[in-house]
């Protein structure tokens, strides 16, 4: 699917494990082929009681980001330091408020219109019929998706807008933990079969449950790639 931005990849290391900046880059270059910078994507965790003091250390936290002193995100650590279910909120918050912009002024206005995973699909069946730039303008041409375009909401998300909201609000709510791959802590690579929504859902899912099933010694880091 067409995107104007990076990829993320999460990469995950075993209680003990050195989880600095270079092996996890030395990770992703081995599996990936590709070089990457922090993604400081996490919310930091502050406990109630002690919270007050450990809002100002970084210890156990990788490339964190401060705000008037206190360590708010991070691009990764001890998984007992991030707030994963407050990076899970937040971007559950942003997903919705998406989700019921684009309802108000597209679903609301046009009718419903064919994915780009269709159009992608007859060129993928006979290429030299139907090449991918006459697939794009197809697809593009769709009274729904010119006007998502004048609306700045990503086209190519159509089939997952379409969905539902909770369908995509749970699906930007993992990937905001996620990203697009993880890397478990025995250096196995986990990404979606294809770039469907439903291949990237079952991903999603998987990757989460191995994130729950790891302990809370264990660290994340997320790194971006171009």
């Amino acid at each position: 699917m067409p995107t104007t931005t990076g990829h993320v990849v999460t990469v995950c290391f075993a209680p003990g494990d050195d989880a600095d900046w270079f092996t996890a880059s030395e990770k992703v270059n081995n599996l990936l082929d590709a070089d990457g910078t922090p993604a400081r994507r996490y919310r930091i965790r502050h406990r109630r009681l002690i919270g007050w003091l450990t809002r100002f250390l970084s210890y156990y936290l990788l490339d964190p980001v401060r705000r008037f002193g206190a360590v708010t995100t991070a691009a990764g650590g001890r998984k007992s330091r991030l707030d994963l279910t407050g990076t899970a909120a937040n971007a559950a918050h942003e997903a919705t408020l998406r989700w019921r912009a684009w309802h108000t002024h597209i679903n609301a206005t046009t009718p419903v219109a064919r994915p780009w995973e269709d159009y992608l699909a007859q060129h993928l069946v006979d290429p030299t019929t139907v090449r991918l730039a006459e697939a794009r303008r197809r697809f593009e041409q769709q009274p729904r998706v010119l006007a998502m375009l004048a609306h700045s909401f990503d086209p190519y998300e159509l089939s997952v807008y379409q969905a539902g909201e909770a369908t995509y609000v749970g699906l930007y709510w993992r990937v905001a933990l996620i990203g697009d791959a993880l890397i478990t802590t025995d250096g196995r690579l986990l990404i979606p079969a294809s770039d469907s929504a439903a291949d990237r859902l079952r991903f999603l899912n998987e990757a989460c449950a191995y994130i729950r099933g790891l302990r809370s010694a264990a660290h994340l880091c997320a790194i971006a790639i171009s």
